[in-house]
């Protein structure tokens, strides 16, 4: 009884935040702080993603304007082998690290296979750096698809116990029903308020995830042409 008549609140009662927050069911308020701390997590991670998204850009841009430069390959390997934090160059230096293992082999295997080992050391390359990047990402999708039901879920339980509240104590007046809705529609609120970054920067990160795979990948064709003609040469 004194539960539900605290679900209820007092006329006239205060109904801020924090006080329909402290009236709240058990149950809600588990509702309620397991949302705040999704959102909390959720825009640690939007905050990780851009910064990542921005520095790979960043460095792909600048890696591309001295791979394009005329730099000799191999002085371009020797500058730029100890950086394997960055996306473009990493494939880069992958690339020709297999590439003179295969050239110190001499002629025990053909062009062919050089250009096909290579291919595939920079799919492995490209496949883990894109796997690094798409980390955490799953979660916002699970909090978009997720938060605003589980909101509901909270919005439900405590119109449940506001109802129970309500025919205890044989009233509808609604100074005494208002802050028991209103602390069940809370949760609602914020499911959505938790929801809705999340799917809209998961959306962001996915397309940019995208172009970041089509940047490496168009890079990573155009070396291949490039070790193709330095195989014909050399044939």
């Amino acid at each position: 009884m004194n539960e539900m008549a605290a679900a209820l609140g007092a006329p006239g009662g205060d109904i801020s935040i924090l006080a329909l927050f402290f009236q709240a069911h058990i149950v809600v308020k588990l509702v309620v702080v397991g949302l705040i701390l999704a959102s909390v997590w959720s825009w640690s991670i939007v905050i990780e993603k851009i910064i990542m998204f921005a520095r790979a850009k960043r460095q792909s841009a600048r890696f591309e304007q001295v791979f394009w430069s005329g730099q000799s390959l191999e002085d371009l390997y020797t500058s730029y082998a100890h950086l394997t934090d960055q996306s473009m160059a990493a494939l880069f230096v992958a690339a020709m690290r297999e590439w003179r293992r295969s050239q110190e082999q001499g002629h025990a295997l053909s062009a062919g296979g050089i250009q096909m080992r290579v291919e595939k050391v920079m799919d492995v390359t490209i496949a883990r750096d894109l796997e690094k990047m798409e980390r955490r990402l799953l979660f916002l999708a699970s909090l978009g698809a997720t938060g605003p039901f589980v909101g509901l879920f909270g919005t439900v339980w405590g119109i449940m116990t506001s109802f129970q509240a309500i025919a205890a104590s044989k009233t509808t007046n609604l100074a005494v029903v208002a802050p028991g809705i209103a602390e069940a529609l809370f949760a609602t609120a914020l499911g959505l308020l938790a929801a809705i970054p999340a799917v809209v920067f998961y959306n962001k990160f996915s397309a940019d995830l995208s172009r970041h795979a089509q940047r490496l990948e168009g890079f990573a064709d155009e070396f291949i042409a490039i070790l193709s003609r330095q195989l014909e040469e050399r044939g």
